[in-house]
């Protein structure tokens, strides 16, 4: 349907068109996240799970704006340590999604808890001295390196109407209008990437405010959809939607993308839980045939679900046990082919839980 192109307010006029082809991705969509957040919610230990996706997420939504890290860099034990650059952005992602959901019991979705994300995000990072936690005071552009507002791609609102869009943004995330819950957070994940409200960090936020607003509505009760793997998957096609909107107006095309996006995210979210749920069953199994002497790798083993790369010495203390007693058990999940070490010149010897890092990096 074709409509002016622009910064409109939300909801859009005319309405957005319903055709066979959204109504059955609309369904679709909204049957899968079900069945995803069910499976989540019966699962044992889903707090580690959880972990591991905000991490997951994170990393992937970090990798879309460029970002060089790997899942192995993020698992670091000693992350926070040795964390460069492009690590660190991705930590800060972590960091901002937890703070974001526990904040979320307090405040709704606004702009107040949308800047408090960024401060969060952009904390001694790049872009840390583009005003973190503040709307833009001046006109911000998107393009490649060495771009100029002549050359842009894409020249968001100025500050003046930028304040006015991000209003009627809350405003609409806010008020129930009876749209799908679904083709509503693709409507307002485009606004903001539209808005682009900050100097730096837009990319980031926006796709966070996915998540979080789905958590809101009661979509999902666990953050456990990591849509970041299909958009970087579909990085050119996803740049390439919004734009059409932009230009055309066309919101039907973009709306559609972003529930096959859903639908596909969530269908191997399903996949990877029972895949995990039947690896933690098969290396539980192994543990408990060591009978007593098994009790303390039982302990590692939770341990390592939530940290499937370790250091002895760290784990360690983490676990308040004496070196000794981790690295028997260390050695006791070697001979059992659940711990591998990891390969490297580094000076402390690391030790990865491989099949469960072959899972998580299905997309990495």
């Amino acid at each position: 349907m074709q409509r002016k192109s622009g910064i409109l307010p939300l909801p859009p006029e005319p309405k957005i068109e319903t055709d066979g082809e959204m109504l059955n991705l609309i369904v679709n969509a909204n049957r899968q996240l079900t069945l995803l957040n069910g499976i989540a919610e019966r699962i044992p230990n889903i707090n580690l799970f959880i972990s591991m996706y905000v991490r997951k997420e994170a990393l992937m939504s970090s990798q879309i704006e460029g970002t060089q890290a790997t899942l192995e860099d993020i698992l670091d034990p000693l992350v926070e340590k040795n964390a460069n650059r492009n690590v660190a952005e991705v930590v800060n992602y972590i960091k901002a999604t937890e703070f974001a959901i526990k904040r979320l019991k307090k405040l709704p979705i606004c702009n107040r808890l949308i800047k408090e994300i960024h401060a969060v995000l952009m904390s001694g990072v790049r872009g840390e001295h583009k005003e973190p936690g503040e709307f833009r005071r001046s006109q911000n552009w998107i393009g490649g390196i060495g771009s100029s507002l002549k050359t842009a791609r894409y020249i968001p609102p100025n500050k003046y109407d930028m304040l006015k869009a991000m209003a009627n943004l809350e405003n609409y995330i806010n008020n129930p209008d009876g749209q799908d819950i679904l083709v509503k957070a693709a409507l307002i994940h485009y606004q903001f990437e539209t808005i682009h409200p900050f100097l730096d960090g837009n990319g980031r936020v926006g796709r966070l405010l996915i998540l979080l607003f789905l958590l809101e509505q009661r979509i999902l009760s666990t953050p456990v959809l990591y849509i970041s793997y299909f958009l970087k998957k579909n990085r050119i096609e996803y740049y390439d939607r919004l734009t059409e909107v932009r230009r055309n107006g066309n919101f039907e095309q973009w709306v559609k993308f972003f529930l096959q996006a859903v639908y596909e995210t969530a269908s191997e979210a399903v996949a990877d839980i029972d895949e995990l749920v039947a690896l933690h069953s098969k290396n539980i199994a192994k543990i408990e045939k060591l009978g007593r002497v098994g009790k303390t790798a039982l302990n590692l083993f939770s341990y390592l679900e939530r940290n499937p790369i370790i250091d002895i010495q760290k784990t360690a203390m983490d676990l308040n046990l004496t070196f000794k007693t981790v690295a028997n058990s260390v050695n006791k999940l070697v001979n059992l082919r659940i711990l591998f070490q990891v390969e490297g010149k580094r000076r402390n010897r690391l030790f990865a839980y491989k099949d469960y890092l072959e899972v998580l990096k299905k997309g990495c």
